[in-house]
């Protein structure tokens, strides 16, 4: 059976660099649509819904962070990953982007392993979301346990409301059972209390985010709604046998061997 291969929509208005990156990501074997203009590019993206989406960040007319604001309105980008491409090293604009939701940022200069290695992460951290959350893991949920995995509905309402501090009471209602009938499910499929369910959930998409490139720990703890950096340490080391500064120390040296 013949793969399809992943579709990526590259925005990059200087013409040598998006012909490099362009060949680089053909020859690694992804379908690419390559724009030099962002409000093109924009058009296009109303019509087409591709697997990532790579665009410069300084760009006239349009910059990159309001062609991925445009875009995230439109809740079927609510799982396309978008990566931004920028010689700018200010750490308030790189943060303003990830407080929107960019998913990772390839600096200029860049090597072709590091561009690669990106869009392989991000594709594969889709790929396992989708796998594991469903097609659309952030839209609003309609609940029918009649259809659908107690605990597969049970992630999906955790995930769309990751930075929050879970309402068990709201959780229950939405899956329409009791709060202690809540409970006792979750430790009858897992073997954990719901406490403990939720708090590694939420450590395990922190290592995702982490997988993905992120080196902020702040800004992991704010994304995945703990209460301080000190329980949010806690809890990583608890879950994981090692801080969360330790395990971003082990995926740098993993991708530095490579």
């Amino acid at each position: 059976m013949k793969i399809q291969k992943k579709k990526i929509v590259l925005i990059e208005d200087d013409v040598a660099l998006g012909n490099s990156i362009l060949e680089l990501l053909l020859l690694s074997n992804f379908d690419v649509v390559w724009f030099e203009e962002s409000r093109v590019a924009l058009h296009y993206l109303t019509q087409n819904i591709p697997d990532l989406v790579i665009s410069d960040l300084m760009m006239p007319d349009m910059n990159g962070e309001e062609l991925y604001l445009n875009i995230r309105k439109n809740k079927k980008f609510n799982v396309v990953p978008f990566v931004i491409i920028t010689a700018n090293v200010d750490d308030e604009v790189k943060l303003r982007q990830l407080e929107h939701g960019v998913n990772d940022y390839i600096m200029k200069p860049f090597k072709v392993k590091e561009l690669i290695f990106k869009v392989n992460n991000v594709l594969e951290f889709r790929r396992n979301i989708e796998k594991n959350f469903g097609n659309d893991p952030f839209s609003k949920v309609t609940i029918k346990l009649s259809e659908k995995d107690f605990l597969t509905s049970l992630n999906e309402l955790l995930l769309k409301d990751m930075k929050s501090k879970p309402d068990l009471d709201e959780l229950s209602r939405k899956l329409f059972i009791s709060k202690s009938t809540l409970d006792k499910r979750i430790r009858k499929l897992t073997g954990k209390n719901i406490s403990q369910y939720i708090r590694e959930f939420k450590i395990q998409y922190a290592m995702k985010l982490i997988n993905l490139g992120e080196r902020n720990i702040q800004f992991l703890v704010d994304q995945t709604g703990f209460r301080s950096f000190s329980y949010f340490s806690t809890s990583f080391k608890l879950y994981l046998n090692m801080t969360p500064r330790d395990y971003i120390k082990s995926i740098q040296a993993s991708n530095f061997e490579l």
